[in-house]
């Protein structure tokens, strides 16, 4: 049985014949930006102008390789070999000498032998997207200057941005130097700089040591992990092209959402609360069901139709021939919430039923309902994610918008009306988002935005009025204890908070604090109470009564 190897390495046998060193398809591209390139040809020349022979260690690569084989995986790495090929490649085509430059080639080329009829080939191939790029401007001798003219536009993607980016300043900073200092570098890379090379047959394994090694590159996150398991053993032209779908699927949610998705999967699929760590779970909840043989599978009909459901939610950009902005509204609404537990069923509705905009609606329209009401609550984590996995196993089961996890019991009607009826104010968590459903509904529109940079929840009856003011007239102390912050007695508005203003006599307030230019204001919340000419308690009950109707109707509480 073969065994994990770990030897220090010179960079001159590192880039050698010794290793063929393959960025498979599901490792992410090259990512390096000009700060740590940058920063890599600092540390060498500040190890330059240390003693002559003193070591230099570059940190560790991870390879995947069978012993006395050439052909190496790289697991962790690819960013520091990728950007020394780049430094080395650049040292070659700027050298006057061409026996230095022929050392440098060989470096970076696998020179072949005509004899044995092998062609020259490169030491380092990245992924296929990107080879044949980084093979042509930059590997082979005398391309660098070609790359340089090119303009980052046309290039067809991020990596190669990300080479042409470095090499251009790395270049500028190596043609800085002499001849001889470019020498004296090419010297100590080749000679007195180390990599510590980690090499096991077993993929399994080289991710195990990885998760506990300490690197410079960028670090594997779970998803990438998963990405090498379901991708890794396809032939060729299978594995290009679910890479292919894959990075477009992680480039559209963005490196955080596409592992938000992989959570959510977790939660359709296993439907209950994750126990341990998603790199432990997911395999056995999710990936079971498709590998080894349906790997194909879990890219084109599972990652790829929640990836794009999963940006229609997060950007509320459904789109349907009619009736898109109706499911829309609710996503936006629904995002305004402070967890993202709804989320798992919002995907699996819009995955089944896509093309079904009345049925979505319906069913968005309960969902958060739900959402809203354990929101209103202050239900915690466990009981929310157990709510919505129950629900997650009613849809899988068939039932639908008559799921019952859907439906709200009647205890838990009597506690949202009772959170509402209640000191709403002191509750800051919910206060905005049930203003801003109730002002909606009474501008009537299911489809009002709130693009406002700056939205504040205002008394109308201040928290603290002056001792001589027209509150304390019109207000006892009890009063103002019971109504200073319930719903009826809030507002909104779209400016930071005035303590001077806050204060203001009612008409006053209303003609300096509640208005906007022109006398208009952008909340028919706060428009209704321009309209009374007092504010007593008795028009304070009214209110109550009316706004806890609106929302006791929209929410059928």
């Amino acid at each position: 049985m073969q065994k994990l190897e770990a030897h220090e390495m010179p960079l001159h046998k590192v880039f050698s014949s010794d290793y063929d060193f393959q960025i498979p398809d599901y490792q992410r591209p090259y990512a390096w930006q000009e700060e740590q390139a940058v920063q890599l040809l600092t540390d060498l020349r500040e190890a330059l102008d240390r003693k002559p022979d003193e070591p230099y260690f570059l940190g560790s690569i991870v390879l995947v390789k069978s012993s006395g084989v050439p052909k190496a995986d790289v697991i962790d790495g690819q960013q520091r070999l990728t950007t020394l090929t780049i430094v080395l490649s650049v040292l070659r085509d700027l050298t006057e000498e061409p026996e230095l430059r022929d050392e440098l080639d060989r470096l970076v080329m696998e020179p072949g032998a005509k004899i044995r009829g092998l062609a020259p080939r490169p030491r380092l191939t990245l992924r296929s997207r990107d080879a044949d790029f980084f093979e042509k401007y930059v590997q082979t001798k005398g391309a660098v200057g070609t790359l340089l003219t090119l303009k980052e536009e046309a290039l067809r993607t991020d990596a190669q941005k990300a080479i042409l980016r470095n090499t251009t300043v790395l270049h500028r900073s190596l043609t800085e130097l002499t001849e001889e200092e470019r020498l004296e570098l090419a010297q100590m890379l080749a000679g007195r700089t180390f990599l510590v090379v980690v090499s096991t047959p077993d993929l399994e394994s080289a991710h195990r040591i990885f998760s506990v090694m300490n690197s410079r590159g960028l670090d594997l996150s779970p998803t990438d992990i998963f990405k090498s398991q379901i991708i890794g053993d396809l032939d060729a032209e299978a594995s290009e092209a679910c890479a292919i779908v894959w990075e477009d699927a992680e480039e559209m949610l963005g490196r955080d959402g596409f592992a938000e998705l992989f959570l959510h999967l977790r939660m359709i699929y296993a439907k209950k609360r994750g126990e341990q760590e998603l790199l432990k779970e997911f395999p056995d909840q999710v990936l079971s069901r498709y590998l080894p043989d349906r790997a194909e599978v879990f890219v084109n009909e599972v990652l790829q139709p929640y990836a794009e459901a999963y940006a229609q939610i997060r950007e509320a950009r459904y789109e349907v021939a009619a009736g898109a902005e109706s499911v829309n509204a609710w996503f936006r609404r629904l995002l305004q919430l402070d967890n993202n537990d709804w989320r798992p069923p919002a995907l699996w509705a819009l995955r089944h039923h896509e093309g079904d905009v009345e049925w979505l609606n319906a069913f968005m329209r309960a969902l958060e309902r739900l959402a809203a009401s354990m929101f209103v609550r202050r239900v915690y984590t466990t009981p929310r994610v157990t709510r919505y996995a129950e629900l997650l196993r009613q849809l899988d089961d068939r039932q639908g918008l008559d799921s019952p996890a859907l439906e709200l019991k009647d205890d838990e009607k009597r506690d949202t009306k009772a959170r509402l009826d209640g000191d709403l104010y002191l509750v800051g968590k919910i206060r905005k988002y049930v203003l801003l459903r109730l002002d909606e509904l009474l501008a009537r529109g299911q489809g009002v935005r709130y693009d406002h940079p700056l939205i504040t929840v205002e008394h109308v009856l201040p928290q603290n009025p002056r001792e001589n003011s027209q509150w304390i007239e019109l207000f006892d102390e009890d009063q103002r204890a019971h109504w200073t912050h319930r719903l009826g007695n809030l507002v909104l508005l779209n400016r930071a908070k005035n303590s001077a203003a806050q204060n203001y006599d009612f008409a006053l307030k209303k003609a300096k604090y509640f208005t906007g230019r022109g006398g208009v204001v952008p909340f028919a919340l706060t428009s209704q109470v321009l309209q009374h000419s007092e504010w007593t308690p008795a028009v304070l009950k009214a209110r109550q009564d009316e706004l806890m109707g609106v929302l006791s109707k929209e929410w059928c509480l």
